[in-house]
């Protein structure tokens, strides 16, 4: 059995440029693992603690608090311990190392979400690689999720979502389109200075009126040629402009705000029932504030039969809410930020009510994201009915998803004959088209009753496969020989793409053989 060996803590930076935690996992069998923490810009007040120092350094905005309490206290509390066993780990350091609880449950005040995420993410990490199974996989099986899918892709604030695509490929090909007509849409009406984006990526036009921007977006729906393909959804984030007086101000950013735009909560929900009707939105996100469980449940009650009413300031990834906005009708669909609540366990138990419930689940990105792709694979590894990919990592990592699926779908790896199959997959795997693919092939042959997985590895300077995967070391060149015919390399070492390979045709002559590609990410 494997156990972890070395956590270790680091203070790095998000795309915003603030301060973020990321940690190293070691383990006894060579494995290492790296995983880093998002943060939002709008935040709801039920988040579990985000732990920052404060003080002038970054503003306040350090967290050289959360990385002493990984290596100083969580880190040598996991020494020793099994990475395949997330659940145990998670409630460990939640439960045990933090302890701290509110009305809502395990609120991370001691040691911070951001410290006990950041170690969960890479424990999840790890324990996919010492299974040997790519990390999608590894929380597919964490969920008891059997049925792996690939979700729809959401671009916000005003959200597009390519309903109509066959694969999640076509899907991204739709939102490209889409936005780049809508870029063009805005120059032509606002200026070039309008195509500016805002901190979330999407592009803030001087617009007077919600109306205007849903206008816009069903222009450049138009133009782009898919109309009836893509679909609407609003981010609201009505809590922003949620007043004192249980009204909402439609005029919250304007200086010199009288308070004539400010509407009840009925009111809005008759506003958002206008929109449904006119234009082709499915999907609402944070209609009300989060705190008004009344309207909320009102909205789903008119609207729920085709709209999808997602919760995310109002549940936050936490169990306990989500299990009171099921007994209230209050939504029908969860937003999955796994920082929102601090723990991958405590995410999937979220999705897991969320689904027994027949809600949908939408896998968000945060406004601070860094390299890490983990929410692409968290978002295939839950099957989420979509996910809001607007940083371009976790949007990529989710093509060579694609791929393996596809893959599989083709070629279940019984009696195949190697010739076809090499057909096949130079077909998905392009050589010279694949600089966004990160895979290494593997390819696992089944030799009467035993399984040997083999694997073809590059300098080691570049990979080194004891600390990528763990495989069966049965490989004997004698009776097997793989050969590269076409290789690529990523932008980053230990990444490395082998687009092609295939295995000497003599093979199958003398021996009774099934051949079978499998793909292991980083």
């Amino acid at each position: 059995m494997a156990t972890i060996t070395v956590v270790k803590a680091r203070q790095i930076f998000d795309s915003r440029g603030n301060p973020t935690v990321e940690v190293d996992v070691h383990t006894s069998n060579g494995v290492k693992v790296t995983a880093a923490v998002p943060s939002g810009a709008s935040t709801g007040i039920y988040e579990a603690l985000e732990l920052r120092d404060g003080g002038s350094d970054y503003l306040g905005k350090g967290v050289s608090k959360a990385v002493g309490n990984v290596n100083n206290i969580i880190g040598p509390a996991l020494i020793g311990k099994d990475p395949t066993q997330q659940t145990a780990i998670d409630n460990f350091m939640v439960h045990e190392l933090d302890g701290t609880q509110n009305e809502w449950g395990w609120c991370k005040q001691k040691l911070g979400a951001n410290a006990i995420l950041a170690v969960s993410l890479a424990v999840c990490k790890a324990g996919a690689v010492v299974s040997g199974i790519p990390l999608y996989k590894h929380i597919a099986n964490l969920a008891g999720n059997p049925k792996i899918v690939l979700p729809v892709p959401a671009f916000n604030e005003f959200m597009i979502l390519p309903v109509g695509a066959s694969s999640f490929k076509e899907a991204m090909k739709m939102g490209v389109e889409v936005y780049h007509n809508l870029k063009s849409v805005i120059k032509k009406k606002y200026g070039q200075d309008a195509t500016n984006v805002g901190d979330e990526g999407g592009f803030a036009p001087n617009i007077q009126e919600n109306k205007e921007g849903l206008e816009l977006l069903k222009t450049a729906i138009e133009k782009a040629g898919y109309t009836g393909k893509v679909v609407i959804g609003m981010d609201v984030a009505a809590s922003e402009f949620y007043s004192s007086d249980k009204t909402y101000d439609l005029n919250f950013k304007e200086e010199n705000n009288n308070g004539s735009q400010k509407i009840s909560g009925d009111a809005l929900k008759d506003l958002y029932k206008s929109f449904v009707a006119e234009y082709p939105i499915v999907s609402i996100e944070d209609p009300f504030d989060q705190d008004d469980w009344e309207h909320y449940a009102k909205m789903t009650t008119e609207c729920g039969d085709s709209v999808q009413i997602v919760g995310d300031d109002l549940l936050v990834t936490n169990p306990k809410r989500v299990a009171k906005a099921i007994a209230e009708k209050s939504c029908n669909a969860l937003l999955l930020k796994v920082n929102q609540i601090g723990s991958v366990t405590e995410s999937i138990e979220a999705v897991k009510m969320s689904k027994r419930a027949g809600w949908g689940v939408m896998a968000s990105h945060r406004s601070g994201e860094t390299e890490d792709t983990f929410i692409a694979d968290l978002s295939v590894g839950l099957s989420t009915v979509s996910c809001q990919p607007f940083k371009t990592l976790p949007s990529n990592q989710l093509l060579p998803c694609c791929l393996i699926l596809i893959w599989y779908s083709l070629s279940p790896g019984t009696n195949q004959d190697w010739s076809s199959m090499q057909v096949r997959a130079s077909s998905q795997v392009q050589p010279g088209k694949t600089s966004q693919t990160k895979m290494i092939i593997v390819c696992l042959t089944r030799i009467k009753s035993s399984v040997v997985f083999c694997c073809l590895t590059v300098s080691s300077t570049w990979c080194d496969m004891n600390s990528f995967c763990v495989l069966k070391r049965s490989w004997d060149q004698r009776q097997f020989t793989l050969e590269l015919t076409s290789a690529s390399l990523w932008s980053r070492t230990r990444q490395v793409l082998l687009v092609e390979a295939k295995c000497s045709p003599l093979l199958r002559e003398k021996e009774d053989l099934s051949c079978a590609w499998s793909f292991c990410f980083k």
